[in-house]
């Protein structure tokens, strides 16, 4: 034999070697990958008996806890459907990606993947049914099948699959159906699983009052039907034979649809309930007996390269999630990380770390409130009575703590004595350590993943000039992180006025744009910067000159500001004409002088994608609410 006849055989042994483990891992034995299913549905809590909730009618659910594992600490990271989403499909933190905003599109460089591109070149059929949302098209090759019809029977006879099915009927949006459509969307309910108002427990910060009970019953009937559909699929499962080929995963993709929940970045947002069942073939796999509980902390970054594990593929080091199963899982992670960027109309920045102790939150715009007015939630029946509710000065205190119009720079809770997040702990010295450490972890994680969230959203793209935001992102000269990490992380900050102001001349428009938002700021004394503050009306970065009119417009000066943000309702770019319509909403009466512009670009907008048309109109519609002036009609003949 010849010896590169030789070398490549010892090649070929060494790397079959090498794959071994994983396979006979991954399947009891070599060349046997199990089936992998994801039963996931939309905008809910762990609102399920199995988690102890006394109301929920979820027998299904129950029983698929009794026979798998139930994870306690299990965390979306973003608080909307988009940035949680991406994450799931990548692998990948958002932030990174640049797909952190609701529907706002971005594009991948060719390296990074859907984890299902992986699965396939591994001999899997992979089917998702069907709802995407992931902020970017899925590329080429991530799906054998993604659509309505989209289902594992499609596959070669003995090819493994992993299917996803995505359960639509707890979205925030099926809550306020008219009395006709919920009655015939749960028709297959009976008496005794519908939930009478009068009986539910609603938690701490909701008032008790009709219109929360309602909804709150009607959430639990829809988590009814969803536990209904979920054991259709499983039945169907056991129909098929496949009950001990495959492992099932149920979760929901952020918390539930209600306010202080979907939106927020506190446990109501991002807790989710994750049970992963194993069938008896795959024992070996689970991490502990059935009916268990798991407390380590996971991501919604790390349920990728968990199934990658499992299948026995290997898991691309571009992606940041570490897999929890399987022969590649990592020693349990201390942190998971969450975020709230521009959801719809309505532009904020918070930032979290938890541990299964505690939550840190760092607000970078203290100065936007909790609960924005938002018109896809205005029509809620909660969100209409927390709004009266408050405005007659009729909410207690805790329930108060949700509808400040400003926040807190850092937030910090022990989830343990207060899971529902009332009690700040951020003042408290003797959680100054806790404070201190997550304060620091956060800090290093926004650093490590080059969390494009500190740029502007339109500013992502001018850098990006055409790249991926993610390219753009990990070079070191667009994108100078610690830096603009260093401005931003002066808002709210005591006695940084001074700094604040000189960083309005820094060459970065980042550093200026962090320097406008950190003179915003509730206590920030920010009368010495209006002469600089008003230089920066003409700066040639768009989203500085509107941080600066809105800065101006809050310090007394909108005389000069307003018309720099009508004008900016025409700009050529979508991301920079919401955020002025944006701004023009939030400073209430200051807008008025630019009622004239708001109408016409009302009436004739500039041509955007399909969402941010939507988004555009909405902040439009809020223009003319805070000014107590109808939108105006279109002329005779118009849409």
């Amino acid at each position: 034999m010849r010896p590169s006849t030789v070398f490549a055989a010892t090649l070929i042994c060494a790397m079959l070697v090498a794959w071994m483990p994983l396979a006979t891992a991954a399947g009891e034995r070599p060349g046997q990958q199990p089936n992998i299913l994801w039963i996931t549905c939309e905008d809910m809590s762990p609102l399920l008996g199995c988690w102890g909730d006394k109301q929920a009618v979820t027998p299904n659910l129950d029983r698929l806890a009794s026979e798998g594992v139930r994870y306690t600490n299990a965390t979306s990271v973003g608080c909307v459907c988009t940035p949680a989403r991406s994450a799931l499909i990548t692998g990948m933190y958002p932030v990174a990606l640049g797909s952190q905003h609701l529907r706002g599109a971005v594009t991948l460089p060719d390296h990074i993947r859907c984890f299902t591109h992986y699965l396939r070149q591994a001999g899997y059929y992979c089917t998702n049914n069907f709802k995407e949302d992931y902020n970017f098209v899925a590329p080429p090759g991530s799906w054998d099948e993604s659509s309505r019809t989209a289902h594992w029977r499609n596959r070669k006879p003995g090819q493994p699959f992993f299917a996803v099915f995505n359960i639509m009927v707890t979205h925030q949006g099926q809550i306020r159906l008219p009395a006709e459509a919920f009655d015939k969307l749960t028709a297959r309910l009976s008496p005794s699983q519908r939930h009478d108002p009068a009986k539910v427990t609603l938690p701490p910060y909701y008032p008790d009052t009709p219109p929360f009970r309602r909804e709150m019953a009607r959430f639990y009937d829809l988590i009814t039907l969803m536990d209904a559909q979920v054991g259709d699929l499983l039945e169907e499962l056991e129909r098929a034979g496949l009950r001990e080929e495959t492992i099932v995963f149920f979760y929901s993709d952020h918390g539930s649809g209600m306010p202080r929940h979907k939106r927020a970045v506190y446990d109501s947002g991002l807790l989710v309930p994750l049970i992963v069942k194993f069938p008896a073939r795959f024992q070996s796999l689970a991490p502990a007996p059935p009916g268990a509980v798991v407390q380590q902390p996971v991501s919604f970054v790390d349920f990728g390269p968990t199934v990658l594990s499992l299948a026995g593929v290997p898991i691309p080091k571009h992606m940041h999630g570490k897999a929890f199963l399987g022969p590649q899982r990592s020693a349990p992670q201390q942190y998971a990380f969450g975020l709230r960027d521009r959801v719809d109309e309505c532009f904020d920045m918070s930032r979290a770390v938890r541990t299964s102790r505690y939550k840190y939150i760092r607000n970078f715009m203290p100065h936007r409130p909790y609960m924005p007015v938002s018109a896809f939630c205005e029509p809620a029946e909660m969100v209409k009575e927390l709004r009266r509710l408050a405005a007659a000065g009729k909410l207690d205190p805790v329930q108060q703590l949700y509808m400040r119009q400003i926040k807190p720079i850092e937030e910090l809770y022990d989830l343990k004595e207060d899971p529902h997040e009332l009690n700040n702990l951020a003042d408290s010295p003797a959680h100054r350590q806790v404070l201190e450490q997550l304060r620091a972890a956060l800090r290093r994680w926004m650093i490590e993943v080059r969390d494009t969230g500190l740029l502007p959203e339109a500013e992502i793209f001018r850098r990006a000039a055409g790249d991926p935001p993610y390219v753009m992102a990990q070079d070191r000269a667009r994108f100078p992180v610690e830096r603009i990490l260093a401005a931003a992380d002066l808002v709210g900050r005591p006695n940084a006025e001074a700094r604040l102001i000189e960083l309005l001349d820094d060459s970065d428009s980042a550093v200026r744009y962090w320097a406008a938002v950190g003179l915003m700021a509730p206590g920030a004394n920010a009368t010495p910067a209006v002469a600089k503050l008003k230089e920066l009306l003409a700066d040639s970065a768009p989203d500085v000159r509107i941080a600066a009119a809105e800065a101006l417009c809050r310090l007394g000066a909108a005389q000069d500001a307003i018309p720099v943000l009508a004008a900016s309702l025409r700009h050529d770019d979508q991301r920079v004409r919401l955020h002025a319509a944006a701004v023009l909403a939030a400073v209430g009466e200051s807008a008025r002088p630019a009622l004239p512009e708001v109408s016409k670009v009302y009436l004739n907008p500039p041509t955007a994608d399909a969402d941010f048309s939507m988004f555009f109109e909405w902040a439009l519609e809020h223009v003319f609410e805070n000014l107590r002036v109808a939108p105006p009609r279109p002329p005779k003949g118009l849409p």
